[in-house]
């Protein structure tokens, strides 16, 4: 369920819940997460060979998998479900190369009756190119 809790124990919260996971969630072992709470979530994640395809950029399907998993921190961060994905969609901007340092921001657009819709993007640290931008819309409606 959701947290209100903010800054360094939202952070704690997070990072506790990806070590801890025997599921999925361990992909995200090695993305960091920087900051949250109040809708909002941002992460940094150091391009590593785990992450990149044969041409040694980030893979698109992680790209996908960040913005599925740091917007829903981003909705996690409010008092309300995590929710059900309904629909996602990238558009990838620009290549991260093996190395390169990427960081990753989530926040939650509305919150609604029935749907959230949270936006996500991923930049360079050392520019602020653009790699990718995301939207993420999930039902919440859970009684």
């Amino acid at each position: 369920m959701g947290t209100r809790k903010k800054g360094v124990e939202f952070v704690k919260h997070i990072t506790e819940i990806i070590q801890k996971s025997k599921g999925f969630e361990n992909h995200l072992e090695k993305v960091k997460i920087l900051d949250g709470g109040d809708g909002v979530c941002r992460a940094e994640l150091k391009v590593d060979q785990d992450h990149v395809n044969m041409y040694k950029f980030l893979h698109g399907g992680y790209i996908v998998t960040l913005v599925d998993m740091i917007t829903t921190y981003a909705l996690m961060s409010k008092p309300c479900h995590p929710g059900v994905s309904v629909d996602l969609s990238v558009n990838f901007l620009n290549g991260a190369k093996l190395g390169d340092d990427v960081i990753i921001e989530a926040s939650l657009s509305k919150v609604g009756k029935y749907l959230a819709f949270i936006d996500c993007t991923l930049k360079h640290k050392n520019d602020d190119r653009v790699v990718a931008h995301g939207t993420h819309l999930k039902y919440v409606k859970f009684d």
